[in-house]
This record gives C-alpha cells, sequence and structure tokens, in this order.
C-alpha cells in the first residue's frame, strides 16, 4: 500500500514539474505571439486611410458661412485670418484663427461643424501659431 502512495507521489511530483516547465514555455510563446501582434498592429495604424477635405465636407452639417458668422461673434471686431475644416479630438470642427487690430497673435475660434455649436476659443502668441504652422506643413509632407 505505501508502494502504491509512494508511486502516486513520484507521479503527481513529475507531473508537477513538466508543468511548470510547460508554463514557462507557454509563456515565451505568447510573449512573443504577443510581440508579433504588436508589431502588426503598428503596421495597421499607419495604413489608416487619411480622411480628404471632401470627405469631411460631406459629414459636416453646417455651413462654412454659418459657422464663420458663431466664430466672429466670439471675437468683437475680429477679421478672419485662416480657416479650417478638421477632426480635432474626434470632433468635426471649424477652426478659425481671427486677427484683432491692436493684439498681438490670433484668437483660435473652433465651432462644432456637425451642430454649429461653439466649442472653444484660445489666444495663440505669434511664435506659437508660426510653430504650429510649421508642424502642420511638416504633417502635410509626410502624408503625401
Amino acid at each position: 500500500m505505501f508502494k502504491v502512495i509512494a508511486v502516486a507521489v513520484a507521479i503527481a511530483a513529475t507531473t508537477t514539474v513538466a508543468g511548470a516547465q510547460a508554463t514557462s514555455a507557454s509563456k515565451a510563446a505568447v510573449k512573443t505571439s504577443t510581440q508579433a501582434s504588436m508589431t502588426s498592429t503598428k503596421r495597421h495604424r499607419r495604413a489608416v486611410k487619411k480622411e480628404t477635405q471632401a470627405d469631411l465636407q460631406k459629414e459636416a452639417k453646417i455651413s462654412e458661412a454659418d459657422a464663420r458668422a458663431t466664430a466672429l461673434k466670439q471675437v468683437p471686431n475680429g477679421t478672419v485670418k485662416s480657416e479650417e475644416l478638421e477632426r480635432e479630438k474626434g470632433k468635426l470642427i471649424y477652426s478659425y484663427d481671427i486677427t484683432v487690430p491692436g493684439k498681438s497673435g490670433v484668437e483660435e475660434v473652433n465651432v462644432n461643424a456637425v451642430d454649429g455649436s461653439f466649442v472653444g476659443k484660445m489666444h495663440e502668441s505669434a511664435k506659437t501659431e508660426k510653430k504650429e504652422a510649421a508642424q502642420e506643413a511638416k504633417t502635410k509632407k509626410t502624408t503625401k
């Protein structure tokens, strides 16, 4: 009877050791497959199609003129220097750079292109605006 118990304990010990070895081997296999999937995910992200202005225009529900009027209400005596329809933080917006006489830099005003609501306003110094323009030019150059 003791021999049967001793044999059962020996088998259990062998199975546990083999199981532990298999676990470490499977962890290595999982790690390798995870690294491979991360690599393929990175490739996939680069392949995402860039939205064109035509695509954005189709999605916009309000006209550019209505969005411009909303933006100009936020900056009295302002003049629109530039405008852009873009997706920012997942929202489709019209973005306006508005200059104000006697004030340096621009006021950037964002208007929701779907419902026409005012999204936000931020003052950009001339230095900040120049840096942003350089970044946009760099982005456009790499996407072409």
